[in-house]
């Protein structure tokens, strides 16, 4: 039989501000904390709690991955947040509401959804 080798966790310690990045898509809702360093503290997404299918893209799907979440990173002891939404999904806003109502104060919201600035090369033209 192979030998099992557990690894030692980190300990951060006390982490009094974090950033939130909330990965809304249409499929699905991933949830990661980091430190101010960027440094991933925990994360977690809609499928990993439960969802499956097209339930994943629901937005009760996404605030139950930011309770899910908050459980983990409740050792910490997370006072103040800042919030970074990426995607075009319906769990975005139900996250931030999920996350302001557990206690944590938001120190801000920035949406950092790429945007293409001129889109992809146009079809070449049709020759009859």
């Amino acid at each position: 039989m192979a030998k099992q080798i557990k690894k030692k966790k980190k300990n951060r310690g006390e982490v009094n501000q974090a950033i939130f990045y909330i990965q809304s898509s249409f499929n699905n809702c991933i949830v990661t904390v980091t430190d101010k360093d960027g440094n991933a503290l925990a994360w977690t997404s809609a499928g990993s709690t439960g969802f499956s299918g097209t339930k994943k893209a629901t937005p009760f799907a996404a605030q139950q991955a930011v309770r899910k979440v908050l459980e983990k990173v409740k050792p910490l002891g997370i006072k103040e947040a800042s919030v970074k939404i990426s995607g075009v999904g319906s769990g975005r806003e139900s996250a931030v509401r999920a996350l302001a109502g557990q206690g944590i104060i938001i120190t801000g919201i920035k949406d950092i959804t790429p945007l293409p600035h001129n889109g992809p090369r146009p079809k070449k033209i049709r020759r009859v």
